[in-house]
Formats: C-alpha cells, structure tokens, sequence
C-alpha cells in the first residue's frame, strides 16, 4: 500500500504539489491522471526518495522509501526508461542491479524472460529502440519482485502488441495482491486497465474514485437510434425540437430527447426501431470535463513566433 499525507513540495515560487493526500490499495490497478505539469512525476519521484518533500510524507507498506531494509522488494518503480549504462548489454545492466541488491543472478533471466528479451539480452542496451528499452525498464522494476509497482508512462514507444501486453502485466501483478500505480496520458488505455483513479491538478488532488464512478459524473445527451424507417424518424423527432445526425443508413443520433421520448414517439407513429441505445461518456470526456480549470497549457495561450 502507498499511502500519502499533506505532501508538499515547492521548486522556487512553483508549487509542484500540493498538500496531497491519498491511499494506493493492493489489488487493484490505480491510475494516476492529470495534464503535464500537474505533479505526478513529482509525487511519484517522493514516493521512493528521489525527491525531499517540504511537508508531509509519502510511506510504502507503512514505512518511507528509504527506511526499508530492502527497499527494491517493496517497490518496483519505472519513473525514466532511459536511465541506463548505455555500453553494457541489458543482461548486465540488470546484472549489476541484481548484485548490488543481493538478488540471486537468475533472477536477470527470468525477468528478461518476462518483458520478452531474452532473445537480446546480450545486446548492448544503448542501441535498443524505445520501446525495447520500455521493456528492459518494466524488467527493472520487477527485479526485485516487489510488493508495489510504479510506472511513469509505462507505454511510451509500444507498439499495439506491446501495449496490450503491458495491460495484461498491470492486471496480472494486482491480481497477485500487488499495489499498482500507473500514470498515463492515454485514457483509451485507463478505461481498460485501472480500476481506480487518481485525478491531480496543479499539484492538488481533484479525484479519488473509480472508472465507473467519474465516467457516470459525465452527463452525455446523445442516443442512438436504429430503424429502418429512419428518414420518417429524423422528420418526426426534428419537429419535437431535436437535433438528428445522420452517421450511416438506418441509424441516426438524436440529442435533445430521452430514449424514452423516442421510443414513445416510433412507437405512436408505427415505426420499427431495432436499436435504442444511450450514449455514455467516454473516460476521455470524464477527465477532460474534470481537469479543464487544471490545464496549464492552453491552445489559444499559442503566441506567434
């Protein structure tokens, strides 16, 4: 469990994070959101003591970071991919972390076996693409098989393929009981992978909850109708004030009424409707609709060169 408290943490007259408070729970896979500039690279890099909070406190398992006797198999962190000795091959670079740590040396093998390296292990890791070096960072991180997990952006340079095998790697290690935090800005990936969320904003927290509960918090007036009487449909339900859309033959999207209005009006009028489904919104619209006053980049704040 990572539990954080009152953390605050200024560079200069930029407050990074501020007074943020919340729990990561085993089991689950824990988002962690927010637009850039929003702290999470800070917080995260608090959380195992590569930065000094000005106030409050960030514990792992009930203890801070660098207190712990073993500290790599309480928390497995993946904060900045590149962080390599670009001249040793991945197997060493593993090898010398495993050594440091006291980790047996077969452990190098069966964490390269688990990102799917160990075809290239031997390689130099200064030559590996990015997102053969995603993998060896996410092995990092594992070396240790650790209670906690921690990854910063976790599929930058994946490909599709890689990207649903990091997916099912998050959900894996929660189902082992595992504390997962994950931060992303891709919530195509979020809406499938966390179960929970945490939403900051210029270092503040704005959202504690689940997927569920934050896309439901988003009213979204859009339902979709198909008929195959759908040209007499669109006449009826534009007379009654609403908005039609035409999206392909047979099937129309209606704003401005219910699903129930609809209904009673095809229904009223003896026209067939095969599909009546409301919209919901999208974990994308969620956030956005959630962090637009947090936003520190604009693009109308665009100046001319």
């Amino acid at each position: 469990m990572i539990e954080i408290a009152e953390l605050t943490k200024h560079y200069a007259e930029t407050v990074a994070v501020d007074d943020l408070t919340f729990t990561v729970r085993p089991g689950q896979v824990t988002g962690f959101l927010g637009p850039n500039g929003a702290g999470k690279s800070t917080t995260m890099r608090m959380i195992v003591g590569l930065d000094r909070p000005d106030r409050g406190i960030a514990t792992v398992n009930g203890i801070p970071y660098a207190e712990h006797p073993a500290p790599l198999r309480q928390v497995g962190a993946l904060l900045e991919a590149r962080s390599i000795h670009r001249g040793r091959s991945a197997r060493n670079h593993l090898l010398a972390l495993a050594q440091t740590h006291r980790f047996p040396a077969r452990r190098v093998g069966e964490v390269l076996a688990m990102v799917g390296l160990e075809g290239v292990g031997h390689r130099r890791a200064g030559g590996f693409s990015l997102g053969m070096g995603q993998r060896l960072g996410v092995a990092a991180a594992l070396l240790g098989d650790p209670a906690v997990v921690m990854m910063d952006e976790p599929t930058n340079g994946l490909d599709p393929d890689g990207v649903l095998w990091i997916r099912n790697l998050l959900k894996a290690l929660a189902g082992e009981g595992r504390t997962v935090l994950v931060s992303s800005h891709l919530m195509s990936e979020m809406a499938v992978t966390a179960e929970h969320l945490i939403v900051i904003g210029r270092g503040r927290l704005v959202a504690d909850t689940t997927v569920a509960e934050l896309i439901a918090r988003v009213e979204v007036d859009r339902v979709s109708v198909r008929s195959p009487e759908a040209t007499d449909l669109r006449e009826l339900l534009i007379g009654l004030g609403a908005k039609v859309t035409g999206l392909e033959a047979g099937l129309l999207e209606v704003s401005g009424l219910t699903a129930e209005r609809i209904s009673d009006v095809a229904f009223r009028n003896g026209l067939p409707v095969y599909e009546l489904t409301p919209q919901r919104a999208t974990l994308e619209q969620a956030y956005m609709e959630l962090t637009k006053d947090s936003v520190e980049y604009r693009e109308n704040e665009r100046t001319a060169a």
